[in-house]
């Protein structure tokens, strides 16, 4: 059998030669880019050893860049852990028969995915302030949890409802032919099945919501990114103490990235396991 992809013609030499030129042709402008990008913060004294000495004390780190760390992870694991309940929840209520059921699920899930994330923090944030819902140290925390659970959870209900619909309508028949609810069958044979086929595009969601923690500096809570720019105004850094940051977001998104790609290789070597292996005596004729 071929390994040709279908979707376009193997390149030819003249295509090959092509490729290669415009490869190195663009490698060219990239560099070129970034040596006048990083010549001129030279110029501009920004890359000096003086603007990066403040990293090297372990008293900036532990006033400014742990709390943002700590702030940022805090609500990044509780958001993507509420939003995954949420959204589950959501999707199985969009793919119900029940109308009662399936109608008010469509209007939250489309309402939230309209709503902008920050208009929820700062709503969720002025309300629990003005009922006493948490304690005050506690509020900014809240307020950015709930707007990223409610955004979040509102797509993955999407997410999972598209990734139930893309199965073969033949497993429904056969499930409901074999007398499963419509429950036991969503929970045995579909969300199984769809789960791993959805984690890419949840791995994408849930670094989107790791990111959007960032947003909560509009409502005082304390996280890397507002971290960053308080570095930069006291020690007069922003270029550097920016870079820090950016280097810590992708790095924490890069480990979630690879923990969910892990989760995603377990899972399908468990079905490939748990799939029956015909012995060579099952294949003898006459059996």
């Amino acid at each position: 059998m071929s390994t040709a992809s279908v979707l376009f013609d193997a390149p030819g030499p003249r295509a090959r030669v092509r490729n290669r030129i415009v490869t190195a042709v663009t490698i060219v402008i990239a560099a070129l880019i970034v040596w006048a990008v990083v010549a001129k913060l030279a110029s501009k004294g920004q890359l000096t050893a003086a603007k990066w000495q403040p990293f090297l004390t372990g008293n900036l780190w532990k006033t400014y860049v742990l709390p943002g760390i700590e702030g940022t992870l805090t609500a990044a694991a509780l958001s993507i852990v509420l939003a995954l309940i949420l959204g589950f929840l959501l999707g199985m209520g969009r793919l119900s028969h029940v109308g009662w059921i399936r109608w008010p699920s469509a209007v939250i899930v489309e309402f939230f995915r309209a709503v902008p994330v920050l208009i929820m923090m700062i709503f969720a944030y002025f309300l629990f302030a003005l009922y006493d819902v948490f304690p005050p140290a506690r509020l900014a925390l809240a307020g950015v949890v709930t707007g990223l659970t409610l955004y979040n959870g509102a797509v993955i209900a999407e997410i999972v409802r598209a990734g139930v619909n893309s199965l073969p309508r033949g497993q429904s028949e056969a499930a409901a032919a074999l007398g499963l609810r419509w429950g036991q069958t969503m929970r045995s044979i579909l969300l199984p099945q769809a789960v791993t086929s959805m984690l890419p595009v949840l791995v994408s969601q849930l670094v989107v919501v790791l990111k959007d923690t960032a947003i909560g500096y509009q409502i005082t809570f304390v996280e890397m990114v507002r971290q960053g720019t308080v570095v930069g105004s006291s020690y007069g850094n922003y270029i550097p103490a920016l870079i820090v940051i950016a280097v810590l977001m992708i790095s924490a998104n890069f480990a979630l990235s690879v923990a969910a790609t892990r989760l995603e290789r377990r899972l399908r070597r468990s079905k490939r396991a748990g799939v029956p292996v015909q012995t060579q005596a099952a294949l003898e004729p006459g059996d």
